[in-house]
């Protein structure tokens, strides 16, 4: 069991100013903590920090209080940058789930440029509040690890000029949300971006190292336009390739016109995380999603580790996918 001890509560009442200890808060779900100004129904509703980190960063010299970074909890013995989203925080008579590591930086705070480096977006980690209660410096925190049945997680992210721009809704996105929360997986966020690569990649970085989602699904900017770049984004960002989605993908979808060998898209795995591109057209996005999810959560189950390998049997003379 991992446990610790809370040794600051923090909260400002002001975003961009430190946050001061106050030694005692209500959460509450769909928000967060009363009083916070970074409460609010969203995925970041409670920054934590490792007491032990802190401590290493000021006897460098730092020498800075609690909140100074913006987190919210300060807790002892609790490493939380080796733990997994999804882990459940159970602290006071409240409980969190964690649900993103670590934040990109988009201007560097004071410390960073007293120190040449800051801990939060590395080492700092976020929490959504699963159960309303009060959380006291001095309380124990235990940590509940992920179920391994749990639902896969899943993010959606439409890649369109016009519909970043609300210039024409994005129907794409919503129609691959649907489809997935009808298979039962867990879309935890949806977000649409203009066909700027480097801003795609960020959000896929993002969306596998700091959420930790199980698949991610883009659709559009997989044609033969100067702007359709989601392939070349999405390659840059993997660990690995796993062509045979997409081929597969293509082939059905050729079945129902010609045109799908137009389509670019490609299939990769980061980390833990695996990256589909699918078309721009709403009935393309259900149609290929469709032809996916038979064979799909095997493949998720191998990635998060839960799954074993499958193999034909030995009275054809065939080796296994895991040989």
């Amino acid at each position: 069991m991992i446990t610790g001890i809370v040794k600051a509560v923090c909260v400002s009442q002001k975003k961009g100013t430190e946050k001061q200890n106050v030694d005692r808060v209500h959460v509450k779900p769909r928000h967060g903590i009363v009083g916070d100004a970074h409460a609010g129904d969203w995925h970041r509703q409670v920054s934590l920090l490792s007491y032990d980190k802190v401590k290493a960063f000021n006897e460098k010299g730092a020498n800075v209080d609690h909140g100074a970074f913006g987190e919210n909890l300060v807790v002892e013995g609790i490493d939380f940058r080796r733990l997994p989203v999804g882990s459940l925080f159970l602290a006071g008579t409240a409980v969190l789930q964690m649900t993103q590591i670590g934040k990109e930086c988009h201007s560097h705070c004071a410390i960073f440029k007293r120190m040449g480096a800051c801990i939060m977006p590395h080492e700092g980690v976020f929490a959504q509040v699963d159960k309303e209660g009060d959380i006291c410096v001095g309380d124990q925190m235990t940590v509940v690890l992920p179920k391994p049945d749990r639902p896969f997680s899943a993010a959606v992210v439409t890649v369109s000029d016009k519909a970043a721009r609300g210039q024409r809704v994005d129907e794409s996105g919503p129609a691959a949300k649907a489809v997935l929360e009808t298979a039962g997986f867990q879309v935890v966020e949806t977000l649409v971006v203009p066909d700027e690569p480097e801003l795609l990649k960020t959000q896929l970085k993002r969306l596998a190292d700091g959420r930790q989602v199980d698949l991610v699904v883009t659709s559009g900017g997989t044609g033969f336009s100067r702007r359709d770049l989601t392939p070349e984004a999405t390659m840059a960002v993997s660990d690995r390739n796993a062509p045979g989605i997409a081929e597969y993908m293509r082939s059905r979808s050729m079945e129902i016109t010609s045109r799908a060998m137009l389509s670019r898209g490609v299939s990769v795995i980061r980390k833990s995380t695996l990256i589909i591109n699918l078309p721009g057209s709403p009935r393309a996005v259900e149609e290929s999603l469709g032809f996916l999810l038979d064979s799909l959560p095997h493949g998720l189950e191998i990635l998060r580790g839960t799954g074993g390998e499958c193999a034909r049997g030995k009275e054809d003379g065939s080796e296994g996918e895991g040989s």
